[in-house]
């Protein structure tokens, strides 16, 4: 049973999430404002921390800034209102951190707590079960093109888990919420297109590693040239076949 250490004021919202929770997760509970609490990182070594930010202020930045500085590898939910959550936007753009806006609805907390710990929830009558997700790795593809997406997902399906994006800025949606291994990217979209998608990850330093590979309907020299300048870990001319996609992306993450 997976840990979940639950910092907040001790109130309704907290017993809350605590009740959600502790049929599938071990919860420990501990006062924001108690002086043990950054010692109870350490002791329970959370698998995921939620933070309920009822009641918080400005001097309670000092669990946020431990869990940044020390516990990185730890995912964080926290859980407020958006005047609540304003007081801790800077943690934000940490890939580590996500906010859910409250009041919550029924389940939200339960699927939040098992996308950030990668369980699948499963329901037997009236009992439920997590268990661990597939360990495929992850390609998103990007295309303007609804057809090409799902010919695509059915091509890769089998071997990875694929999520799709129609634009530059879906993407990026994406792969804040789930961050992909393998991006394949159309380079001819309409408004946002592959280069300017590129930049987009390139800028961020939490993805700029992310391999991307090219996809591209055109295939005179100059187009070529100015998609290899982009020094991408690929390029596929379309319609790609499966055989040549799988290939291509297992060169770059196994």
């Amino acid at each position: 049973m997976k840990k979940i250490l639950l910092f907040g004021r001790l109130n309704d919202v907290v017993k809350e999430i605590n009740k959600e929770l502790s049929e599938l997760f071990y919860v420990q509970v501990c006062d924001l404002k108690s002086e043990s609490s950054r010692e109870m990182l350490a002791v329970v070594n959370p698998a995921l921390v939620i933070v309920s930010l009822v009641g918080t202020s400005e001097y309670d930045k000092d669990l946020l800034v431990t869990l940044v500085n020390k516990y990185g590898d730890i995912p964080v939910i926290t859980v407020g209102t958006e005047r609540e959550k304003k007081t801790f936007l800077p943690f934000y753009r940490y890939r580590q951190f996500e906010h859910i806006e409250r009041p919550l609805e029924r389940g939200e907390i339960l699927e939040a707590a098992c996308r950030r710990l990668n369980l699948e929830l499963n329901l037997k009558g009236n009992e439920r079960a997590l268990k661990e997700k597939s360990l495929k790795k992850t390609v998103l593809v990007v295309d303007d093109d609804p057809v090409t997406l799902r010919g695509l997902r059915e091509m890769l399906k089998e071997d990875f888990n694929v999520t799709v994006a129609t634009s530059g800025t879906q993407a990026m949606t994406s792969i804040g919420k789930q961050m992909p291994d393998l991006i394949l990217l159309d380079y001819e979209m309409p408004v946002c297109d592959g280069r300017q998608t590129l930049d987009m990850i390139r800028s961020d330093s939490e993805c700029k590693n992310i391999p991307v590979i090219f996809l591209t309907g055109i295939s005179d020299r100059e187009h070529i040239e100015a998609v290899v300048k982009l020094k991408p870990q690929g390029y596929l001319l379309k319609p790609a076949s499966r055989d040549t996609l799988i290939e291509a992306i297992k060169k770059n993450i196994g």
